[in-house]
């Protein structure tokens, strides 16, 4: 679409939907778009579209959205319809209080922070435990060691806001700024992550936090706080679905690039000819179009043809682990280690794993004794200043630290060292 730009992120020029909350919005703005579009009473134009004498910028139809959306949620009845028709609008499974069960068995903690008031809170989290766990109900609030609403996300892991008890009886706020241990039981409300990371005595990698805000949750949390992530993707289960049954349209994309090298696999800089690759192009275009269909009319989440989404790029930089519901932990064990498969940068992945020279046999001989001179050197070195301690470091022996560790326990390390 821009060829010959590189398009900033910045909010005055594009606002980029990528949580579960855009989802009407942007469907709203394409209706608008659709009916400003066919609509013959107004006339598009180059910033906006023209009735008579009105005229609508694009930028004020987008914020109107924005805006009209902002107030729904904050002032609203969404979340009253939601509270009436919880059956409709809110899935809930009878595996969660198992789940949470099994977490407490192992002696880990759990937290629920959310953005919502108490109020809604209770609602919808008296909705999703209402099942009988080892023979009996329990309140929802017995499955969380510790309770935050009203967050304020993303504000909550920067200057966050003032900490207060919560008064589960009226929902009320208590008077007085919160300052002891967090209670069992006791809901508070506000609060930062340097507050409530001290109290609870965890930081960085002893923190597991599933989120579903791109943004909120996961970026937030990992560039400020270090925590461990989880986001939870709904569309991953249409999209691992899609995958699965045209996998075959990939293939095609691949074997076209394959194609598209061997084209050019006899030139050098020294050829004048220029091959003609439009047919190339243009099945390459036509396979990715198929593709991105399959997945519905916007395409994809993840990825564009053979390329990755800008959200799926920010899965891979903030996000340790993702799936389609936190639910799929209860097939692995509390102590298993989640690891990525190896990802390969391009001059990786297109060179084989056999020793080939790319250069002449008198570079190579050159090159070998060009090596061999820091050695010569550092002999003459050593018989003259034999005295001195240390002149040149040790070669380590054993690995000191790669970041494939970095999951390890701290007892585990000492462990290892011992």
């Amino acid at each position: 679409m821009y060829p010959n730009k590189f398009i900033q992120h910045d909010e005055n020029r594009i606002y980029i939907l990528n949580t579960l909350f855009n989802l009407p919005e942007a469907y709203l703005l394409a209706c608008l778009v659709d009916y400003f579009t066919n609509s013959t009473e107004y006339i598009p134009g180059k910033n906006g579209i023209k009735n008579g004498n009105i005229f609508m910028a694009y930028k004020s139809i987008f914020q109107d959205v924005r805006d009209a959306v902002d107030w729904v949620h904050m002032r609203g009845s969404l979340k009253e319809e939601t509270v009436n028709n919880l059956g409709q609008y809110v899935n809930r499974d009878d595996r969660l209080p198992m789940l949470f069960n099994r977490m407490h068995e192992v002696g880990k903690k759990t937290f629920l922070l959310t953005n919502s008031d108490y109020a809604y809170t209770e609602k919808i989290m008296s909705y999703l435990f209402d099942f009988p766990c080892e023979g009996r109900k329990k309140d929802w609030k017995e499955y969380f060691d510790y309770i935050l609403v009203d967050a304020r996300k993303p504000v909550f892991f920067s200057g966050g806001t003032t900490l207060r008890q919560v008064n589960i009886e009226t929902g009320a706020l208590r008077i007085g700024i919160h300052v002891g241990p967090l209670a069992p039981g006791q809901v508070y409300s506000g609060g930062s992550s340097d507050v409530f990371t001290t109290l609870i005595g965890a930081n960085g990698k002893d923190v597991l936090y599933v989120g579903d805000h791109i943004y909120g949750d996961i970026l937030k949390s990992k560039k400020t706080r270090g925590w461990r992530t989880f986001l939870v993707v709904p569309e991953l289960q249409r999209e691992v679905r899609v995958w699965t049954k045209k996998c075959d349209l990939f293939q095609r994309l691949q074997d076209l690039d394959v194609q598209l090298g061997d084209t050019y696999k006899e030139m050098d800089s020294s050829c004048k000819e220029i091959p003609d690759i439009s047919e190339l192009r243009t099945a390459i275009r036509e396979v990715s179009h198929e593709l991105d269909m399959s997945y519905g009319i916007l395409g994809s989440t993840f990825r564009s043809g053979s390329r990755q989404t800008f959200f799926a790029n920010q899965i891979c930089h903030y996000a340790d682990i993702y799936a389609c519901t936190f639910l799929n932990l209860m097939y692995y064990p509390f102590s298993y280690m989640f690891r990525a498969p190896p990802m390969l940068m391009p001059h990786e992945s297109t060179v084989e794993h056999e020793e080939k020279s790319f250069v002449s046999n008198g570079e190579v001989e050159e090159i070998e004794e060009e090596s061999q001179e820091p050695i010569r050197r550092r002999s003459r070195l050593e018989n003259s200043e034999s005295s001195v301690p240390h002149l040149f470091a040790e070669t380590p022996n054993v690995v000191t630290h790669h970041h494939d560790t970095d999951d390890d326990d701290e007892d585990t390390d000492k462990s290892a060292e011992n």
